[in-house]
């Protein structure tokens, strides 16, 4: 997998063909929640990119397959990023 994938543009590019796709339909639903609670359409896209960051992140670094539950547990969490205090 190239590291060019981890540029916004790109992750942006993969939750809007995950919407187009309605797979997985958690981003769907992530989507439609963030919007109902007053964040703006692109606001919204760069919180589940975010959250989809951190899989690819995973999936580079430690060639792991991609933990499809995770990612729900982390869309589930926005617009709250907590894996962002791990960090720090």
């Amino acid at each position: 997998m190239s590291e060019d994938i981890m540029t916004g543009d790109t992750l942006i590019e993969i939750v809007e063909n995950q919407l187009e796709d309605g797979n997985p339909i958690k981003v769907k639903e992530t989507l439609m929640r963030l919007m109902m609670t007053g964040h703006a359409r692109e606001d919204a896209i760069a919180f589940i990119a975010s959250a989809l960051a951190i899989e690819v992140f995973d999936v580079m670094k430690n060639d792991a397959p991609f933990n499809t539950k995770r990612y729900a547990e982390n869309l589930d969490c926005l617009p709250e990023m907590p894996w962002q205090e791990e960090a720090e």
